[in-house]
């Protein structure tokens, strides 16, 4: 049966404005179905366990699923190319970190662009470390801690996450700054780290608060310091690397949420939105101190912010990282 002319006009014409009107209730509808968060460590130390308490709580107003994905490997690298190769949909995101983002660009030639291959979502936390050893150690404090080290030059071992790792970086500076030499065992994250640790397989390690707290709380390692200018609430019994005799050893990573370049900007927002709303909710504020983070103001949350500061930390980290010959193994 064929259709009168202006019919079949009328019809052409509906399914014409249908099409881009499909589109954009699709575009709408995100999400529609679960989210996965690649997070380039191990699971159980300090950034798998941020990563995780942030998204349990950025599902309530996302109404989906974010499904944790650990990919670990080359510090990290493996995880964060991968979300570079993602599609831009909103459907593949990158929990990162300082490690990640900005060290890692200094230490290895890598098959993606730290800055341009990603569409930035929030700042997330800022923590400083702590600088741990072996229980039995034979040392009280972190002077007697430097004298160990002098006294024993290339004899201690220290743990770290991999190459170009925080762990890594903070032994480098632990070294310059103390005039102390040890070497270093990469792990697979802070995880296996910390337990060679306790176990004694290690001397030393610059660790998160995370992997070495309970540790610490329970007697099975000493910490010496907090690498910060300030006590943190959630150990106040703990000094600071200015108080115990190491003025300026300053070391505080920080995790951000990126997804892969051009991913759209209403879904940037979308995702910008839940990320402000858990790290706005008392209890994920709370079970972050616990971890020893602080959560950055609301103002640095915004995807513009974690640009600029991005950007800002890799102009000041690479130099240094560069300086020390820090390379991959």
């Amino acid at each position: 049966m064929q259709l009168p002319r202006r019919q079949f006009l009328s019809l052409a014409a509906g399914a014409g404005v249908l099409a881009p009107v499909s589109r954009l209730a699709r575009a709408q509808a995100y999400p529609s179905h679960p989210i996965t968060m690649i997070v380039p460590v191990p699971a159980g130390g300090q950034m798998d366990s941020i990563a995780r308490i942030i998204a349990e709580h950025a599902r309530i107003s996302l109404r989906q699923t974010i499904v944790i994905e650990n990919v670990t490997g080359a510090s990290g690298t493996i995880g964060v190319g991968r979300v570079a190769r993602a599609a831009a949909d909103g459907y593949t995101l990158c929990y990162g970190a300082w490690a990640t983002h900005v060290v890692n660009g200094a230490v290895y030639t890598l098959q993606y662009d730290l800055l341009s291959d990603f569409e930035p979502i929030a700042l997330t936390s800022i923590t400083p470390w702590l600088i741990a050893a072996k229980s039995v150690l034979p040392a009280s404090d972190l002077q007697g801690l430097i004298a160990w080290l002098k006294a024993n030059p290339d004899q201690a071992s220290a743990g770290t996450s991999g190459v170009g790792g925080p762990g890594h970086i903070g032994g480098v500076l632990l070294q310059k700054l103390s005039g102390t030499r040890f070497g270093f065992v990469p792990y697979r994250g802070m995880t296996p780290a910390m337990q060679d640790l306790v176990s004694g397989q290690i001397d030393l390690m610059i660790a998160d608060p995370a992997s070495a707290i309970p540790q610490f709380r329970a007697g099975r390692i000493k910490v010496f310091a907090l690498t910060a200018s300030s006590r943190s609430a959630s150990a106040p019994d703990i000094p600071t690397v200015d108080e115990a005799g190491l003025p300026g050893f300053y070391l505080a990573p920080w995790h951000g949420m990126w997804a892969p370049k051009a991913t759209p900007k209403s879904i940037i927002a979308t995702l910008n939105a839940a990320v402000v709303e858990a790290l706005a909710d008392d209890t994920v504020r709370r079970r972050l101190a616990e971890l020893g983070s602080s959560i950055p103001p609301r103002g640095q949350q915004t995807p513009e912010a974690l640009v600029a500061f991005h950007k800002a930390e890799i102009e000041k980290w690479w130099p240094i990282v560069k300086a020390a010959n820090i390379k991959a193994e």
